[in-house]
């Protein structure tokens, strides 16, 4: 065969191919998408939402029955702080014994009692047996904490 009449026959190939596929999609579809719809849905399972398990029983409050037990041997800093300042880094190379730095709380001001850095309540010192202490003259809520971490 000439190359002319190889070019031919595959023009023609191509034409019965493409008028094939017309008239396959003038039905609603080629018959490759018929059939990949089918083998499709075949080969799926049936799908049934997954059951889970209620965590909380109706009428009872979410955390009424948490174990705080591993919890409890963790430890924490807590601090006390009596005050801030800021200073330059001129003067503070100048401060030496007996020096003294002015705070920014002033004095019976309750101190500020903080727990690894997050303040939790206040409180004012007390002297025990030749120690220092603080007592707690006002403790912080859990919401407003949440609202100072914003």
């Amino acid at each position: 065969m000439s190359d002319e009449t190889e070019n031919q026959d595959a023009g023609d190939d191509w034409a019965a191919a493409m008028a094939e596929q017309a008239e396959a999609e003038a039905k609603g579809g080629t018959d490759m998408e018929q059939g990949g719809e089918d083998q499709a849905q075949q080969a799926q399972p049936e799908v049934e939402p997954a059951g889970f398990q209620d965590l909380q029983e109706e009428g009872e409050p979410l955390g009424s029955d948490v174990n705080l037990d591993v919890i409890l041997d963790v430890n924490v800093t807590l601090s006390m702080e009596i005050g801030r300042t800021r200073i330059p880094i001129r003067n503070l190379l100048q401060l030496n014994q007996g020096s003294v730095v002015e705070l920014d709380r002033l004095a019976g001001e309750p101190m500020d009692v903080l727990v690894n850095g997050t303040l939790v309540a206040h409180g004012e010192v007390v002297v025990v047996n030749e120690k220092f202490g603080i007592r707690l003259t006002d403790v912080i809520s859990p919401a407003e904490r949440v609202k100072k971490l914003k």
